[in-house]
C-alpha cells in the first residue's frame, strides 16, 4: 500500500498537469485549429477577434470540456469563411470525431506519462530503501513509531512542501488579467430564429464582436438551419425509398463520386446504403474542390457516416496528396494500380494523375492527356495479366472514363465505374476482342456539384449514387442508380440485370468538356 501510495502521489499530478496543458494542432473544418482541454462542460470555438466566441454544452464526465482555437484558412473573406463553416457545422460528426479522438490522445499521452513517473518513483523509493541497509531500516522503523518532536517537525515540513508542489504543478496557468467572459444564448441575441435543437444550446460571447458582426453571424445561422433542413427532409426521404436488396448469395456495394465538400449528402447516401442493405463502399474520387489539407473535413465525414463499411477509393483530379493521406488515415483500401480483394471483390484503380484547383487544370492539355494514356494502357495490361491468371477484375474504379477506354475496351474486367463529368453516361456494354463485353457507368456528381462547388445549403443540380449488385463469387449482376433533385426529390432507377443484353459499343471518348457549357441543361457536358 505504501508503494502505491508512493506511485500515485508522484504520477497523479504529472498526470494531471500534462494533460491540462496539452495541446493538438488540427485541421478543423476550413481552419487550422489548436484544440486544448478544458473542465467547464463546454466546447468553446474561438474564431479570432472579429467574431464571437461560441460554446455548446457537452455531456462529458468531471466537467470536462474542450477549447478550440479557429487559425488560418484559405477563404477569401470572412463572409465566405462563415458560408463554410455554416455549412460544415451542419454535419459535424466528422469533425466531433476528430476532436473526441484528440482530446482522447491527449489523456492517453498524460496518464501513461503519469504512469511512468509514479513506476519510477517507487523504483526510486525501493533501490534507496535496499541501499541504505538493515541497521538503518531497523532504526527507521523504530522512529516511525515513536517519532521525535524534531522529526515530526521535519516531515511535516516535508509534506507541506511536497503538498504544495504539486498543488502548483496540477494548477493551469493563472489568467488574472483576463476579463470574466459573458455569454448569450443565440435565442437572446436572435429571437427571430426558427427552433433548433442545437442553435437552442448555443452561446455567444458578448462584445463588440457580437455587435459588429451581427448580420455576418445570422445569415451564417440562416444558412446552417437552411441546410439542416434541407438535407434532414432528404435523409427522412430516403429511408422510406424501395430500392433492390440483395438475394441469398449476393452483397451489394453503394457508390459516390464527386462529392465535393458537400458533406450534407453523406447522411442521405448512408441511408441509402442501408436500404440496400449495402456493406461496401465505393469512392471515385472529387471529394474536394481543391485537394487542401482544410477539406479533410469531407474525408472525415465520410469515414464517419459509413463507419463499419468496407470502403475502396481513389483520389479524382481536384484530390490531392492529403486528401489520399486522409483516407488511408481512415482506413479506406486507396486503390494503388495493382488487383486488391475486398469485401470478395476483385478491384483494380488509381488515384488521377491530374491536380485541379477551381480555377482550373495545373498541367497543359498534352501532359494532361498523356497521363491519362499512360495510365489507361498501364491498369489494361495490369487487368488482363491478372484475367490470363484465372484472377479476373470484378470492378475497375477510377475517376474519370479517359483512364478506363483501353481497359474496358480489352474485355478484360466486368465493370467499369467512373465519375468526373457530374452527370450520367451508361450503363453501356463496350465491346471487347473475341466477342467479350464490359459494362461501363459513370456516375453523377454524389455532391449535386455545379463545376467544382457543392458546399452549401442545398443540391445546385441532380445528385447521384449507384448500388451495385455483386454474386457469391464477386462478379456484378446489377446496377441500379438512384438521383436526388434540387427540388428534394428522390428518384429511384430500374434495376438494370448485368451482363447487358445491348449491343456493345466501341470503347470511345466522352464529349469535350467544356467550361463554357450550360449548367441548365443536365446533359451538357462541364469542366468537371
Amino acid at each position: 500500500m505504501a508503494l502505491l501510495a508512493v506511485a500515485v502521489l508522484a504520477g497523479l499530478p504529472v498526470a494531471s498537469s500534462t494533460f491540462v496543458h496539452s495541446e493538438r494542432h488540427l485541421t478543423i473544418g476550413a481552419h487550422q485549429a489548436v484544440v486544448s482541454p478544458a473542465f467547464d462542460g463546454h466546447a468553446t470555438l474561438d474564431f479570432g477577434p472579429l467574431l464571437p466566441k461560441a460554446r455548446v454544452d457537452v455531456d462529458a464526465p468531471v466537467g470536462l470540456g474542450v477549447d478550440i482555437r479557429l487559425g488560418d484558412s484559405d477563404a477569401v473573406g470572412l463572409e465566405e469563411l462563415l458560408q463554410r463553416d455554416a455549412a460544415i457545422a451542419a454535419q459535424p460528426q466528422g469533425e466531433i470525431r476528430e476532436v473526441t479522438a484528440a482530446v482522447t490522445d491527449m489523456a492517453a499521452e498524460a496518464a501513461l506519462r503519469g504512469v511512468g513517473v509514479g513506476v519510477l518513483a517507487v523504483t526510486v523509493v525501493v533501490l534507496a530503501w535496499r541501499a541504505v541497509g538493515e541497521d538503518r531500516r531497523r532504526r527507521i522503523r523504530r522512529d516511525a513509531v515513536q517519532p521525535s518532536r524534531g522529526q515530526v517537525a521535519g516531515a511535516v515540513a516535508t509534506s507541506v512542501v511536497v503538498v504544495g508542489s504539486l498543488v502548483l504543478v496540477t494548477l493551469p496557468e493563472r489568467q488574472d488579467d483576463a476579463p470574466e467572459q459573458t455569454w448569450s444564448s443565440v435565442r437572446e441575441i436572435f429571437p427571430q430564429l426558427p427552433a433548433d435543437p442545437v442553435l437552442d444550446r448555443l452561446e455567444l460571447a458578448q462584445g463588440s464582436a457580437t455587435t459588429s458582426s451581427r448580420a455576418l453571424v445570422e445569415g451564417a445561422l440562416y444558412l446552417y438551419q437552411d441546410s439542416v433542413s434541407f438535407y434532414g427532409a432528404l435523409e427522412e426521404q430516403a429511408q422510406q425509398v424501395s430500392v433492390r436488396r440483395p438475394e441469398e448469395g449476393e452483397k451489394t456495394a453503394l457508390v459516390v463520386t464527386d462529392r465535393h465538400d458537400n458533406i450534407g449528402m453523406d447522411p442521405v447516401a448512408r441511408r441509402i446504403a442501408d436500404q440496400a442493405q449495402a456493406e461496401l463502399l465505393i469512392d471515385l474520387g472529387d471529394d474536394t474542390s481543391q485537394g487542401g489539407e482544410w477539406e479533410n473535413f469531407s474525408i472525415n465525414s465520410l469515414a464517419r457516416e459509413f463507419d463499419g463499411f468496407d470502403v475502396v477509393a481513389v483520389g479524382g483530379n481536384h484530390d490531392a496528396d492529403p486528401t489520399v493521406e486522409q483516407m488511408r488515415k481512415n482506413g479506406f483500401t486507396v486503390l494503388d494500380a495493382e488487383p486488391v480483394e475486398v469485401g470478395g471483390v476483385r478491384f483494380l484503380g488509381e488515384t488521377d494523375p491530374r491536380g485541379t484547383k477551381i480555377t482550373g487544370y495545373t498541367e497543359d492539355a498534352a501532359t494532361r492527356d498523356s497521363a491519362l494514356s499512360d495510365q489507361d494502357t498501364a491498369l489494361r495490361d495490369v487487368a488482363c495479366e491478372a484475367d490470363e491468371r484465372g484472377e479476373r477484375v470484378g470492378v475497375l474504379a477510377v475517376h474519370s472514363w479517359a483512364s478506363a477506354k483501353e481497359v474496358a475496351g480489352s474485355g478484360c474486367v466486368d465493370l467499369v465505374l467512373t465519375g468526373h463529368l457530374h452527370y450520367q453516361v451508361g450503363p453501356k456494354a463496350i465491346a471487347g476482342p473475341d466477342g467479350a463485353t464490359t459494362t461501363r457507368l459513370t456516375t453523377g456528381s454524389t455532391g449535386g456539384a455545379v463545376l467544382p462547388i457543392a458546399l452549401g445549403s442545398s443540391l445546385r443540380r441532380d445528385a447521384q449514387v449507384t448500388l451495385v449488385t455483386f454474386d457469391a463469387d464477386g462478379a456484378p449482376v446489377g446496377l441500379q442508380v438512384v438521383t436526388f433533385t434540387p427540388a428534394g426529390v428522390i428518384d429511384v432507377g430500374d434495376y438494370t440485370p448485368l451482363p447487358l443484353t445491348s449491343a456493345p459499343t466501341p470503347a470511345e471518348p466522352d464529349p469535350t468538356e467544356d467550361p463554357t457549357a450550360d449548367e441548365e441543361d443536365p446533359e451538357a457536358p462541364v469542366q468537371p
